[in-house]
């Protein structure tokens, strides 16, 4: 091979204060893991020293420990996007520390493109097979690869052992063109290709190789609990019944289903129900329960962008790639995500509340309304779109003491305009075709934790009930209140 191999230090010396650096990857998966570590400790000595160094960080979507968190220890970030899990990182963002934008994930390539971040000076990508020509074969996930190393001024290559070349083949990479010069993206089925099996980049561009042999930093989801097991069985039953009524086609739908503990559980609702079809996945990522789905013959394929699977799970796939090699495609997130591919398909998308409001509004990013839990990732993208849209979260938090069902959301991520349906433990809103006032008799009868009905009837009932949206401004957010100062939404007192 033409190019330089470099050790994980020499690679990260081409990086200088106030750079901007597009990373592979979407979630941990397809990460590079031995660099950022080194680019961290070089940020400490040259605090040290009293010089500054700070770097610009584009991503997929979150990553792993060895990028956000190594980095923000360091205090090496001077601004992020477009998503985060890291708690190192969250806590920084929240006390003020780094400039961080929560963007939809299919514009983050397109934004960089469009010039509004600042230009792409360093693309470090992790891969498992490079040629002289610069050809570039990914590993577990698309992420914005093409964008940062067509913009970029250089590329270093993590060439990743631990994923040998078992991906390959799996992978479509296309770039969108630009307007006035966009074409319509040909994906009429999630089974459709439109791209290559590589990223070709100018292979003057890449100053050198480094590599590894590291796993993805996986993130272990907790089994499925009685609370997640009724949500998952709620959705399953309300889409088998939208077939029976034959609100949904008979062949049924691609699903997207966000990441966690919550995904798991209703994906595996969905492939228990005898009365739903072998089915397909439109989505940004597939986890460890879509996996045992494909191999009983439940899910039938699976497009996506990211493998966001623990590594024993990955693994095993790796030792029965034959079988699962033309039962998935692995894409980048403008193509994983773009609302008009989702409109066309006819997604039926499901994601993760942290909070609804009593008319349909929810917030999935922010705590009490100030403080960021991870980001909106890919919701916006797949919700506003879907065929049947749908929000998930228990009723309750904190030991009961906080109610996921308010008022008024204190972060507004999510219209009532995109909000069809809202799942919890309780049971099933179904709020299409119903007025604000109908939404809310559903959401409070249907989706609140019974020792929260009556006080948000309370509420109701102190509400100007005169106009289109009933609400009491003065105590819209007197739940919250209550938590922040007495620790226990029940405490709330709606008296004027």
């Amino acid at each position: 091979m033409k190019y330089k191999y470099l050790s994980a230090v020499e690679a990260a010396s081409y990086i200088e204060n106030d750079m901007n650096v597009g990373f592979s990857g979407f979630t941990p998966a397809g990460c590079p893991k031995a660099i950022a570590p080194e680019l961290a400790k070089m940020a400490i000595e040259e605090h040290k020293a009293g010089r500054p160094f700070k770097i610009g960080v584009f991503t997929g979507a979150s990553t792993g420990d060895s990028i956000d968190g190594v980095l923000t220890r360091a205090d090496a970030i001077k601004f992020r996007a477009p998503y985060i899990t890291n708690n190192d990182f969250r806590k920084a963002v929240n006390e003020g520390k780094i400039a961080y934008e929560d963007i939809h994930l299919s514009e983050m390539a397109q934004e960089i493109r469009y010039g509004v971040m600042g230009n792409i000076d360093v693309a470090i990508v992790e891969a498992s097979r490079v040629t002289d020509d610069g050809k570039i074969y990914l590993t577990a996930a698309g992420g914005i690869v093409p964008t940062i190393c067509r913009l970029s001024k250089m590329i270093i290559i993590e060439l990743n052992a631990y994923h040998g070349e078992n991906l390959i083949g799996m992978h479509d990479n296309y770039e969108l063109l630009d307007p006035p010069h966009r074409r319509e993206i040909p994906v009429y089925a999630p089974s459709d290709r439109i791209g290559e099996l590589f990223v070709k980049v100018d292979p003057e561009k890449i100053v050198g190789i480094v590599e590894t042999n590291l796993p993805d930093e996986a993130r272990v989801f907790t089994q499925p609990d009685p609370v997640t097991d009724r949500i998952g069985q709620y959705v399953s039953d309300f889409l088998a019944d939208e077939l029976k009524k034959g609100t949904v086609p008979s062949s049924f739908l691609p699903i997207q289903s966000g990441v966690g503990n919550i995904a798991n559980a209703l994906l595996g609702a969905l492939g228990r129900n005898p009365n739903i079809p072998p089915f397909r996945m439109y989505t940004e990522v597939l986890q460890d329960t879509v996996m045992n789905l494909m191999r009983e013959g439940r899910i039938i394929f699976g497009s996506t962008c990211s493998l966001t699977l623990t590594n024993n799970c990955l693994q095993d796939m790796y030792k029965d790639i034959d079988f699962f090699r033309d039962k998935i495609i692995i894409r980048q997130s403008e193509i994983s995500n773009n609302p008009g591919i989702v409109r066309r398909l006819g997604v039926i998308t499901i994601n993760t509340a942290i909070e609804v409001d009593i008319y349909g509004n929810v917030n999935s990013t922010h705590i009490s309304g100030t403080k960021m839990m991870n980001g909106i990732g890919g919701s916006g993208d797949f919700t506003r779109n879907a065929y049947i849209s749908i929000f998930t979260c228990p009723s309750v938090a904190k030991d009961g003491k906080i109610s996921s069902i308010v008022p008024m959301v204190t972060h507004h991520d999510h219209s009532e305009h995109s909000v069809d349906i809202v799942v919890t433990e309780q049971g099933v809103a179904d709020l299409r075709g119903k007025s604000p006032k109908q939404r809310a008799e559903l959401i409070i009868n249907n989706c609140a934790h019974p020792s929260y009905k009556e006080l948000l009837r309370d509420y109701q009932k102190i509400s100007n009930q005169q106009c289109h949206i009933p609400h009491c401004l003065e105590k819209t957010f007197a739940m919250h209140t209550a938590f922040a100062r007495q620790g226990d939404m029940h405490l709330t007192d709606f008296s004027l």
